[in-house]
């Protein structure tokens, strides 16, 4: 594991924070398979993603800052499972840190700030898909106690190539 950052604070995002956030994604489009989303994305078309998770309630969007530089390191999200009424109480979760910042406790920092910021709320389970394999992806989610539920074999076609979604789920709350 590399040296973690000095100090780095966790917030709820803000407008300003879109165009590092949009970089961050498109990291990710471009070079792995982690995200299925094929296109980069301009921070005007992310920002109805960003102001869909708003300060308070169940689906929030969570940075994570180095304090010193003011650089945006990674974010946390929490989002609907799915739009039927019924799935009001599930969230899907996710967690992406610049590609430079993995391994240093960003992620883990910023579970942890989500999942203490969700406390209280009317939810009773988190789920969390994970390309396969995503070995740090794995870890990150067992710390925080997801237990693996299954697989989606072959979901997703990028780089020419079938993958594999694993799907982990964690408990929450009471949900009731």
């Amino acid at each position: 594991m590399t040296e973690p950052f000095a100090e780095v604070l966790v917030r709820p995002r803000t407008e300003a924070d879109i165009g590092a956030l949009t970089d961050i994604y498109n990291h990710y489009i471009h070079e792995t398979a982690i995200t299925f989303d094929t296109v980069a994305f301009t921070p005007e078309e992310r920002l109805s993603w960003l102001r869909s998770h708003p300060e308070d309630g169940p689906h929030r969007l969570l940075v994570a800052q180095d304090v010193p530089s003011g650089r945006v390191l990674g974010y946390a999200t929490s989002s609907p499972f799915r739009p039927k009424a019924a799935y009001s109480t599930s969230v899907e979760v996710s967690v992406y840190c610049a590609h430079d910042a993995g391994g240093r406790g960003v992620g883990t920092l910023l579970y942890k700030a989500l999942f203490e910021s969700l406390e209280g709320e009317d939810l009773h389970r988190a789920y969390a898909g994970i390309t396969q394999p995503n070995e740090a992806s794995r870890r990150l989610h067992a710390r925080f106690d997801f237990r693996r539920v299954g697989t989606y074999a072959e979901v997703g076609r990028k780089f020419g190539r079938y993958w594999d979604v694993a799907w982990y789920e964690k408990s929450l709350g009471s949900g009731t």
